[in-house]
């Protein structure tokens, strides 16, 4: 197939790259010009806010497939939805669990607790913004998906992905936080009611979108691997590996930990799994992307 990337530039989209060149695909990548492509790639240089300068970039081209990684508003959305009207036939949106706006859901939550017709679609807020756009990262991603969900003029899906770990090059310092911490015996700020989180390896979130290039259904499907994960169970594996003490302090209000959470980030994978995709157990890959990120051999 002919396959276009915008984005995928670093962390799980190279991996998704390598893996649609490995499967005889012929890939492009489109971005602002700011990171090359891998070598034997061909780049398209555009930056995607801009419609026309988009339009101008994909003169004369259309794939069978756009991957688009780095879709973070609506005003984004319906951009690309104009853009792309005639030049594909599906379109993979590259989504986020905090879509998803539920407080202490006791049962993971499957991809209809978000109803998409209901999301009210706002392209005057300031998504310009980097301040805004960070703080309001769930919401863009929202409103994006709202706005790809009604009346696309091709197939469409967005890949809700949880929490990514594993890597060398995981780029948030998340894990990191917690090994300077345990390193030292210094105290790790968590709520008083912690909630576990699903969670994907890096490399089977870049399989299940190489995946789902491939497939021909639509709309919101979450993706992660089995079995939750809480910070504790984060701390055992970087305590085995880095030595020092996991000292937990709970806080009632104010900042806390990275990959703790007063609300539930648990989802459900159920209908990834009914249409044919086998996700690992976490504890298959937990040790050995805690040994990547943190950057300790076992």
């Amino acid at each position: 197939m002919d396959l276009l990337v915008i984005g995928g530039s670093r962390y799980f989209g190279k991996r998704l790259i390598t893996l649609l060149r490995e499967s005889g695909h012929r890939v492009t990548v489109l971005n602002r010009g700011s990171s090359a492509a891998p070598e034997g790639i061909e780049r398209l240089v555009a930056d995607r806010d801009d419609e026309n300068a988009l339009t101008s970039a994909l003169a004369g081209r259309s794939f069978d497939v756009v991957v688009d990684q780095v879709c973070y508003t609506p005003r984004q959305a319906e951009i690309a939805r104009r853009v792309f009207a005639t030049r594909t036939r599906r379109y993979v949106m590259t989504s986020t669990v905090e879509v998803y706006e539920y407080e202490d859901s006791a049962v993971p939550v499957a991809e209809s607790a978000l109803d998409l017709a209901a999301v009210t679609v706002d392209t005057g807020l300031p998504w310009e913004d980097p301040e805004f756009l960070d703080a309001h990262y769930g919401e863009g991603k929202r409103q994006a998906e709202a706005v790809f969900a009604t009346g696309s003029p091709f197939a469409w899906t967005s890949v809700r992905v949880a929490h990514v770990l594993g890597g060398a090059d995981d780029f948030t310092g998340r894990l990191d936080h917690y090994a300077r911490r345990i390193r030292a015996g210094e105290p790790i700020s968590v709520p008083v009611v912690n909630h576990p989180a699903t969670y994907v390896y890096v490399e089977e979130i870049a399989a299940f979108l190489a995946w789902a290039v491939g497939a021909d259904f639509t709309g919101p499907v979450n993706a992660h691997s089995h079995g939750p994960l809480a910070t504790a169970d984060l701390c055992a594996e970087i305590e085995k590996l880095v030595g020092g003490r996991t000292v937990f302090r709970e806080v009632e209000v104010g900042e806390v930990s990275p990959f703790s959470f007063t609300r539930s980030y648990g989802m459900d994978n159920s209908r990834a799994t009914a249409l044919g995709y086998s996700f690992t157990n976490s504890g298959e890959w937990l040790a050995r992307a805690v040994s990547e990120t943190v950057g300790v051999e076992r």
